[in-house]
């Protein structure tokens, strides 16, 4: 994967991604399954408010979700065979990027590790998509994501109304904005089977925890960072103002 590294040692990601895992039929949103088994036990009292389980997965999802969609946004751009599909692909890139911002903002000052690395079911997600091209690959793609995105918005909005802690409101309302718009782009490819989808949201499958879990990251390794991409121009959700940090 093409990266480079500025002065204080953060990586950039950049270029496409490509994958050798094996390709999975039946996606599964990382967010989905309960990953803590006490979600709102409080494990921290910052200055922001009361940080919970729930609040700390939701940060490590939201961060997990960009490391696969981000890349496959830039696939999306060069093998995209619509222009609506290459348009999902840039509010893909263009809306992880500023998710991941804002993760990486907020992060130390609640004392959580952001991943570095996509789950594995995510992974296989970007493979699966990867593997194909022309009509299949938007096909593909695009129905995987819609059954990723409308499996997160309801947990965003469970975040968003439960949360004490005013650092991941403001996460939880830029990606409620973010997944929106990602969701309505999917939709304009024409390409989404509803029926499947739908059936799919409902119903994902149980997997392996190890296969639904972000890896952590080697200790004392620099957080990559999904780069913004100014050369894109989307008409897409205004980015949430950053709270005051530090």
């Amino acid at each position: 994967m093409p990266v480079s590294r500025n002065s204080a040692g953060t990586v950039f990601v950049g270029g496409a991604l490509t994958l050798t895992l094996a390709a999975l039929a039946y996606p599964a949103m990382l967010g989905v399954q309960t990953t803590s088994s006490a979600p709102t036990r409080i494990i921290a009292d910052t200055r922001y408010g009361p940080l919970t389980e729930a609040d700390r997965d939701f940060v490590v999802k939201v961060r997990s979700a960009g490391l696969w969609e981000y890349p496959l946004g830039e696939i999306a751009l060069k093998k995209g065979s619509t222009p609506q599909m290459r348009e999902a692909g840039k509010h893909l890139i263009v809306g992880h990027a500023r998710l991941d911002e804002l993760c990486r903002k907020i992060s130390p000052e609640l004392g959580i590790t952001l991943p570095n690395q996509a789950t594995p079911q995510q992974q296989q997600f970007v493979a699966t998509s990867a593997a194909q091209s022309g009509k299949q690959f938007d096909t593909t793609a695009a129905n995987i994501m819609r059954v990723t995105h409308g499996q997160i918005f309801p947990a965003i909005a469970k975040v968003r109304a439960t949360t004490e802690n005013s650092l991941v409101r403001e996460l939880a309302n830029l990606a409620n904005d973010t997944v929106l718009d990602h969701i309505t782009v999917l939709e304009k490819t024409g390409t989404i089977n509803f029926g499947q989808v739908l059936a799919q949201q409902s119903a994902p499958p149980a997997l392996p925890k190890d296969q639904v879990t972000p890896p952590a990251p080697q200790p004392g390794s620099p957080v990559l960072v999904l780069a913004p991409r100014p050369d894109l121009n989307v008409n897409t959700a205004s980015p949430t103002p950053s709270p005051t940090v530090g």
